[in-house]
């Protein structure tokens, strides 16, 4: 799958986590979300939805993280912005609560006893 908007393109993750894995990346290089214009954050965000839609309709998945590795403390590999878009399948994860907080794992759960 590729679509393009005026600001960027939609791809497939070359290493996906899960089925439909797909990425949303800039044309112009931004190595942050922030450094983004209005203008490219609301085309990437509708590419984002027209990603969405797509993978929904190809891989019908129950759930979907979004996220982008912003920096190299928060684990970002490749100095080009790009937005993930993961879906996720229920069993996929024995207990997938908590989500996006287990990038710090001791953190995560806030929800039982520790």
């Amino acid at each position: 799958m590729v679509l393009r908007g005026t600001h960027g393109v939609v791809i497939r993750d070359g290493f996906p986590i899960s089925p439909g894995h797909t990425l949303v990346i800039p044309h112009r290089h931004a190595g942050s979300f922030f450094d983004l214009s209005a203008d490219e954050r609301a085309d990437l965000l509708g590419l984002l939805d027209a990603a969405k839609k797509a993978v929904d309709a190809e891989f019908k998945p129950q759930g979907y993280n979004i996220g982008i590795n912003d920096g190299p403390a928060a684990g970002q590999t490749v100095p080009h912005l790009h937005i993930h878009l993961i879906p996720r399948y229920e069993g996929d994860q024995a207990d997938p609560r908590g989500g996006v907080r287990w990038v710090i794992p001791e953190m995560a759960d806030y929800w039982s006893q520790r």
